[in-house]
């Protein structure tokens, strides 16, 4: 088995390339969709977060109010390392749950947006980053209906630019075209993947 960790800030473009390595063969392992998994309505992860936050981080429908709940962490660091201490051991579980049921051989990408940040960088055979330039990545954000201001303090609560090249064995830039990536994406695959499983 092959175990890839896939990083890079907010609108750097991780999904996409996640999606170019599945279209090659990986079998991919989202950080942020075993997240919302591990605190879905009914789950131990809820209940724990909604003990530490009380029920205002719970909406109507019995699901975690994501928007009340961002609107607590993004303003307090303390808040923020309280809910990580309460999701992080909850996804790295649930990830090696569904790790374990694939094939030994596989190419496992594991899509995990605070690598760097979590010092899980040698948990993986190889790390692969995902940059674009600022500008691009505000562009992206405020696609997506991110306010300027909120896309920059999520940016600055992420790790630089250059604590993800410090782990990195391959950085990817995605500052131009899907064609771009797509050809950095396809020389990752036959330099570093394909030689280590052979």
């Amino acid at each position: 088995m092959l175990r890839i960790g896939l990083t890079g800030g907010i609108g750097s473009g991780k999904s996409t390339v996640a999606r170019l390595l599945v279209d090659r063969g990986a079998h991919l392992v989202d950080a942020d969709e075993l997240a919302r998994e591990v605190v879905a309505p009914g789950t131990p992860g809820l209940a724990a977060v909604a003990e530490t936050f009380g029920e205002r981080v719970v909406g109507a429908d019995g699901g975690l109010d994501r928007p009340a709940l961002a609107a607590v962490v993004f303003a307090d660091p303390g808040a923020r390392a309280r809910l990580d201490g309460i999701v992080h051991p909850l996804v790295r579980r649930r990830a090696a749950e569904v790790i374990a049921r694939l094939p030994s051989d596989a190419v496992v990408v594991q899509d995990i947006p605070l690598l760097v940040e979590t010092g899980q960088a040698g948990s993986f055979d190889l790390v692969l980053v995902v940059e674009a330039d600022a500008a691009t990545r505000l562009a992206r954000l405020a696609a997506r209906g991110m306010s300027e201001d909120d896309a920059r303090a999520r940016i600055a609560s992420q790790a630089t630019d250059a604590q993800r090249r410090a782990v990195a064995d391959v950085v990817l830039d995605n500052s131009g075209t899907e064609d771009d990536l797509a050809a950095q994406v396809d020389r990752f695959w036959a330099e570093r993947v394909e030689p280590a499983r052979s």
